[in-house]
């Protein structure tokens, strides 16, 4: 596949991902407080969705393992704010069996080597391991909001959550710049500033409370 299309899915992706942040803080600018609205976690399955497909064509293990531990979590959030149940059967199936899907069948037919994902020429070993620590810290995120959001029954993006994605998208920016990918870079240095931004709208919102 050409590698215009590649990064073609990657940054379009990344766009959604980007387009989630803006939705969410903008919403929370004019609310005067952090709030989590559908359109974030429609936008954020889509993306995750793209996503681990850009991973599988490139073979990087770190951005397939990052998105598969996120992907039903965002499922998992539509169902708490009650938007699972309006999609189609059929698009609800397709999207929860996808990603088991692609990597079974890709799997079967010799398409993954494991070797070839955990020794990938052109990614040393000291890089992949940082790439996948880093994913495993920025999924943390939507465990922790995960588990959050389980206990109080509401989907919420509480302060950890993002004090957690500005540990993990510096991490992730030092993987891009050595991994000179453009996608993963661009995408998070955007993500970067909104997540500093909802920890002030946070303290903002914490001080006119007290």
């Amino acid at each position: 596949m050409s590698n215009w299309l590649v990064f073609g899915i990657g940054f379009l992706a990344q766009l959604l991902f980007s387009g989630r942040l803006i939705v969410q803080w903008i919403l929370s600018e004019k609310s005067k407080r952090v709030v989590t609205p559908s359109l974030f976690w429609k936008l954020s399955l889509l993306a995750s969705f793209l996503l681990f497909v850009y991973g599988h064509l490139r073979d990087d293990f770190a951005i397939m393992l990052g998105q598969a531990l996120t992907y039903y979590i965002y499922i998992r959030n539509l169902q708490l704010q009650g938007e699972w149940k309006k999609a189609p059967k059929v698009l609800q199936w397709f999207l929860f069996l996808f990603p088991i899907l692609i990597v079974v069948y890709a799997y079967n037919n010799g398409e993954y080597d494991l070797q070839k994902l955990f020794q990938n020429d052109a990614i040393p070993f000291w890089l992949l391991l940082l790439g996948i620590v880093s994913q495993l810290l920025f999924t943390f995120r939507f465990i922790y909001q995960w588990m959050y959001s389980e206990k109080t029954k509401t989907s919420q993006l509480p302060v950890g959550f993002w004090r957690l994605s500005v540990l993990g998208a510096s991490l992730i920016l030092t993987y891009a710049i050595f991994r000179k990918d453009p996608v993963l870079f661009v995408g998070h240095v955007a993500g970067l500033i909104i997540y500093v931004r909802n920890i002030f709208i946070w303290k903002k919102q914490v001080d006119a409370n007290t």
